[in-house]
């Protein structure tokens, strides 16, 4: 029983290692990619107390290296998802029972444990993995995972000191529950901080949880997991498995104790787990909570009066850096035809000076794209536009497979501002630009609001506070996060919530005190001190 108030201060963002030449920290992450890479792992499943292993076993290759093997995964299938759910359907009275100051303080060990002890076994997993580079890798598996896990243990703090107000003779007051039954979270390649933050947000607040990693993350997941263990995380309350989307589907959404879904990958993958849970509503024991963050189409916009350095680099780093595979990543740019000649000139020198290679190469900015299937699509789309008489490549554009899925930084000019390319999530390293009449600004505006079913990131580049002013307004509903003179990718927890709207999701904004209302069912309770023994009111006194 809590015998005190627990306070859980608004933390600092986690301090980014810079990983230079000479640096104690790039000594430390050699030495530890060095590590990893010698030692084979047989990944288990974790559902309960157990570590499941199963004869089905998939193969782990560096996307920048295929020809070298990390380790095998057990794959599972819809007996381990069910046995996922009564695991955690086991757990879940004494997990929500549990204090919340002995909750909050496994999850701030885990966040401490990454910080020191495992800090280059998280960035070395996730390089290794989803070949991101050093420091795409610093500010991914281990700060923004970091300040995941400091922050909400705040923010949830915080909720819980929300109470009402009390008449005379009463007191109210509000509990905090978990959702009745267990949550699946589904989690994505790209970033290993969201696959540490769906689980653990839900979990954090009492929820059991069902977690379902991409396939090709489950190499950074399972250290992940590891962490949280030896943080103190009882068995059941966070099950990992590894299953086939349709598999999981199935069992979850029909079964009766499913609470909610926190989800993030594609639209289309998110429109079907919505359809599927709209038909099963009768099963359920309540109204599940669905959330979800999906594709972008992401814009940067420049007015005529911007400095063509800050939109190029604005755009070298947005569009490529993890090699354009970020949600959030610029992908079609609206450039005035008054500096475009000098934007598209320092945009061919940025990407012929990129180098691309092994993450373990740390002068290389670009790496692999994740798999065989990701690569084919993109280059599909880069191979269409050298056909196109609408489009033309203005730099980049070649794609390599034989020993990695490597792709070329590609920009493509195009004189149509419907093109295929303007219009559809590629999650790859291209960029699409149009060239607008520089007068035409706020007739551009209309263009970029209305041209994507997606809304989740933008940016607007100038120097004309007028012009930011009207851009602001007018793209109010086509981007969740709207950057000012900024690429429209870096999001940092507690700094900029992270979420979109349209097709890009529900806008419940990870990495924020909103995000955790999702997780919690509210319940009012209402004491009377003296309570009444007459039903008579005063007003039914005759005169």
């Amino acid at each position: 029983m809590s015998i005190g108030t627990f306070s859980y201060p608004l933390p600092v963002n986690e301090p980014v290692l810079n990983y230079a030449p000479g640096s104690k920290e790039r000594e430390q992450l050699k030495v530890t990619l060095a590590t990893l890479k010698a030692e084979t792992l047989d990944i288990p499943m974790y559902i309960g107390s157990e570590q499941v292993f199963t004869k089905n076993k998939i193969s782990i290759h560096p996307p920048h290296e295929r020809k070298y093997t990390l380790g095998q995964f057990s794959m599972g299938d819809k007996k381990h998802v069910q046995q996922a759910i009564d695991a955690a359907l086991a757990a879940k009275e004494k997990w929500a029972a549990l204090s919340w100051e002995s909750r909050a303080g496994i999850f701030l060990k885990a966040a401490d444990l990454i910080a020191t002890k495992y800090r280059f076994h998280m960035n070395g997993t996730t390089m290794l993995g989803q070949s991101k580079n050093a420091y795409q890798a610093e500010i991914d598996s281990a700060c923004e995972i970091i300040d995941f896990l400091r922050f909400n243990v705040h923010f949830l703090s915080e909720i819980y000191k929300q109470q009402p107000i009390s008449g005379p003779g009463m007191h109210n007051r509000l509990e905090y529950r978990p959702l009745e039954g267990f949550v699946l979270a589904v989690t994505p390649f790209n970033f290993t901080a969201i696959g540490g933050n769906l689980p653990t947000s839900a979990a954090m607040c009492g929820n059991v949880v069902v977690w379902k990693p991409a396939n090709t993350q489950v190499y950074s997941a399972q250290m992940f997991m590891r962490i949280l263990k030896e943080a103190g995380l009882p068995d059941g309350v966070i099950n990992l498995i590894y299953v086939n989307g349709p598999e999981l589907g199935e069992v979850c959404f029909s079964h009766r104790d499913f609470a909610g879904v926190h989800f993030t990958g594609s639209t289309g993958v998110f429109n079907t787990m919505w359809e599927t849970i709209g038909k099963n509503i009768g099963r359920y024991k309540s109204y599940p909570r669905i959330v979800g963050e999906t594709g972008g189409k992401d814009f940067v916009i420049a007015h005529k009066s911007a400095d063509p350095a800050v939109v190029a680099t604005a755009l070298l780093r947005g569009a490529f850096e993890f090699q354009g595979q970020k949600c959030s990543a610029a992908s079609r740019a609206y450039i005035p035809s008054n500096i475009a000649k000098e934007v598209k000139k320092k945009l061919v020198e940025g990407i012929n000076s990129f180098k691309m290679g092994m993450v373990e190469d740390f002068s290389n900015f670009i790496n692999a794209v994740i798999d065989e299937r990701s690569f084919d699509k993109i280059k599909n789309y880069i191979d269409k536009a050298k056909k196109d008489k609408d489009a033309s490549i203005l730099a980049g554009g070649s794609c390599d497979k034989k020993n990695g899925y490597f792709i070329q930084p590609t920009v493509i000019e195009t004189t149509n501002p419907q093109y295929l390319t303007m219009c559809e999530e590629i999650f790859g390293p291209v960029l699409t630009l149009y060239v607008y009449p520089a007068s035409a600004f706020e007739k551009t505006l209309d263009l970029v609001n209305n041209t994507s079913p997606y809304a989740l990131t933008g940016a607007i580049i100038s120097t004309d506070r007028a012009a930011v002013e009207l851009a602001t307004r007018k793209l109010e509903n086509a981007a969740g996060n709207f950057y000012i003179n900024d690429k429209p990718t870096g999001a940092v927890v507690g700094q900029q919530p992270f979420g979109g709207g349209r097709a890009s999701g529900t806008n419940d904004k990870a990495g924020f005190i909103l995000n955790l209302y999702r997780w919690l069912s509210a319940r009012t309770i209402k004491e009377t001190f003296n309570p009444p023994t007459d039903y008579k009111y005063p007003f039914l006194a005759e005169d």
